[in-house]
């Protein structure tokens, strides 16, 4: 990794195995506890939310089409996956399980026929 290319990584595994050794490079292990990395996790989506606080709803989608405001989300948004992929390593996660599973389990809860078109109701 020390020459700056990811190798053109995309899959949720080969992005977890260059965030760890990204972190080992750099001694930065032994900062990573689940704490500090929810704790990070949480700054880096306040940091998103930043962005979107003040914007009427209805303009966000159209106020982030511009390049600028894409990209700036976009580091946000990389910032936030970063965390999330290192807490999921360090906590032993299969993070694409995890994800399949939970959408399966609200297949099963929300089926569309029923649901379409409405928001969920927080039970």
């Amino acid at each position: 990794m020390d020459d700056g290319t990811d190798g053109g990584v995309t899959d949720v595994a080969g992005l977890t195995r260059l965030v760890r050794e990204f972190s080992r490079e750099r001694d930065w292990e032994q900062f990573h506890d689940p704490k500090s990395l929810v704790l990070a996790l949480v700054g880096e989506v306040g940091e998103l939310a930043e962005l979107f606080q003040w914007l009427p709803a209805d303009e966000a989608a159209a106020r982030f089409a511009a390049p600028d405001r894409r990209q700036r989300a976009g580091e946000e948004l990389a910032d936030v996956l970063v965390y999330l992929l290192r807490l999921a390593d360090v906590l032993d996660v299969d993070l694409a399980a995890a994800a399949q599973a939970k959408i399966a389990a609200a297949r099963t809860r929300f089926p569309a026929d029923a649901v379409r078109g409405t928001a969920p109701e927080k039970r």
